[in-house]
């Protein structure tokens, strides 16, 4: 056993926002915005939803099937594809762009949920088969999102002057170079090279991104069937060509959402903004949105133009030009996927929340919104010093101070004035009685009086706690340590650091590991601690 586990709260992290939060406890508010939430009987009607959609599975399976070419596929992904044209197999899927080496940790965790999720389901409905499906959003553009990486702290950056999607760019020396300077961190550690390996031989010279990533995937997570599937391809998207010309001509998707943002937007913040069209131009290097100008159409930033004839015929003819944005997205992959689950994380659900209405226009079922699960990992050398500070996993979250705080309060040394200020507080209500029984109108310059006298005495509570903290050094200075460690950048560690930094120290079991604590329709948020090595 590599790990510990416990279960906390997502609430108690102070880390997911309210909208997250709301849709975990099933707030009233929200109920309007998505399907059901996610459990055995919502999966249950998930599944007949999908079965009337009839998704085209002949096609899906063709395609993948294609991208699997020249793969080294293992029996269960094999296995998957093929099952995927029986009518009772359903896909759990999640999704993201292909950052540099998988980017940060929660890459990795959304992934092993899909599969952890897809398990759980065929064994607990076995009338029916789940594969875990990855959709890579190769078509994102974003360079400075996708194209770095952090390993031990250290940020590993791709300079690259390639423009478009960051799929289809070309992996080069310079890219290559950054796996040789990150091996002077991952070679001391005992499955170093292992991990510097699988990176060299996904991320080979001449090698498109997308597929580098497709290759590091389906190496780490074909074992259990995972299926990698980038939706960049001509024969999927021939089938959103009718919403498609429905976003082009006439700006449908656009209008239906904002009709959502509207009534979303009176309780939260929106996470995104429909546009009047939601696709962009994709062809060689080049991703721009399309925007209609009078009479005619362009595409952003160069000088590119259709009529409304012309765009319509490319269209039909060539709907791999086309690539849709956030609003259009998960229209796109609900489309083509017989899917019931959708893993996405906080952000992602958020999103999502605003696009149930769209999804009703065009009659597509909407998926079941799973949060995806979320880990801290804390090594032994860290778990020891937080054992010898007597800290609880969730205190572990609190900002430093607080967490100061509570520990010079649990041993009974925090400096309160409780007490006098309670009796000072009487004092000024007797006097008070005493003035206004005299002359009415001296009430609130008493009053006034109290207040000044209880800010000062809470002031010096202040400055007393101050200096019974300043008494700590040495634990404030444990707590900083312990917090840059766990929560770098002030954030979540999954947000910042590699899945390299930990498999360059535990291997494959890190993953086998990962997937053994992953939770399936529960959310919670899971501490790992590192355990001592069985004698």
């Amino acid at each position: 056993m590599l790990f510990t586990a416990q279960t906390i709260p997502y609430a108690s992290t102070n880390q997911f926002s309210k909208i997250v939060l709301d849709y975990l406890q099933g707030e009233n508010v929200l109920k309007p915005f998505y399907t059901a939430a996610p459990d055995i009987e919502a999966i249950k009607k998930a599944i007949a939803a999908k079965q009337a959609q009839n998704p085209d599975r002949e096609t899906l399976v063709q395609v993948l099937q294609k991208q699997y070419e020249g793969v080294e596929a293992t029996a269960a992904v094999q296995q998957n594809i093929q099952a995927l044209l029986q009518p009772n197999t359903f896909t759990v899927c999640t999704a993201h762009q292909p950052n540099l080496f998988t980017g940060p940790l929660y890459f990795i965790y959304k992934i092993l949920h899909a599969v952890q999720l897809a398990q759980q389901l065929s064994q607990q409905l076995p009338q029916h088969r789940f594969v875990p499906v990855f959709y890579m959003g190769s078509e994102d553009a974003d360079k400075e999102e996708l194209l770095h990486t952090y390993v031990q702290g250290k940020k590993y950056e791709w300079q690259t002057t390639q423009t478009g999607a960051v799929g289809r760019m070309i992996v080069d020396k310079a890219l290559v170079a950054l796996i040789d300077e990150m091996s002077g961190q991952l070679l001391v550690h005992p499955f170093g090279k292992e991990v510097v390996d699988g990176l060299k031989a996904s991320y080979a010279i001449g090698t498109t991104i997308q597929q580098a990533t497709f290759s590091l995937v389906n190496a780490l997570f074909g074992n259990w069937g995972l299926i990698v599937l980038i939706a960049d391809s001509a024969d999927l998207k021939k089938k959103m060509i009718p919403v498609f010309e429905d976003d082009l001509f006439q700006q449908q998707p656009s209008q239906v959402v904002e009709a959502t943002v509207q009534k979303l937007g009176e309780h939260y913040n929106v996470q995104a903004n429909p546009r009047d069209i939601n696709l962009f131009y994709l062809k060689d290097n080049l991703r721009e949105r399309i925007v209609k100008k009078e009479d005619h159409y362009c595409v952003n930033h160069t000088d590119i133009r259709f009529t409304k004839e012309e765009l319509q015929n490319l269209l039909q003819e060539q709907p791999e030009l086309f690539s849709p944005n956030v609003i259009l997205r998960g229209l796109y992959q609900e489309t083509i996927l017989p899917n019931v689950a959708f893993i996405g994380g906080g952000g992602e659900v958020a999103y999502w929340l605003q696009l149930k209405d769209l999804f009703t226009h065009y009659n597509i079922p909407f998926p079941l919104l799973v949060l995806r699960n979320s880990f801290l990992i804390i090594e032994k050398k860290w778990a020891e010093r937080i054992s010898k500070l007597d800290l609880d996993s969730t205190q572990l979250f609190l900002p430093p101070i607080d967490l100061l705080n509570a520990l010079v309060e649990a041993a009974g040394q925090r400096p309160q004035l409780n007490g006098e200020l309670q009796q000072l507080s009487a004092l000024y209500d007797s006097l008070k009685s005493t003035a206004t029984a005299v002359d009415i109108t001296l009430q609130g310059h008493v009053e006034a009086l109290k207040v000044q006298a209880l800010n000062k005495l809470q002031t010096l509570e202040k400055k007393m706690l101050r200096a019974e903290r300043n008494k700590h050094q040495a634990v404030s200075r444990q707590i900083a340590a312990i917090k840059e460690e766990l929560f770098p950048r002030n954030g979540l560690q999954e947000r910042v650091e590699n899945f390299a930094t930990f498999y360059a120290k535990w291997g494959p079991q890190f993953i086998e590991a990962l997937l053994q604590h992953s939770l399936g329709l529960e959310q919670q948020f899971t501490v790992l601690t590192e355990v001592q090595n069985e004698a």
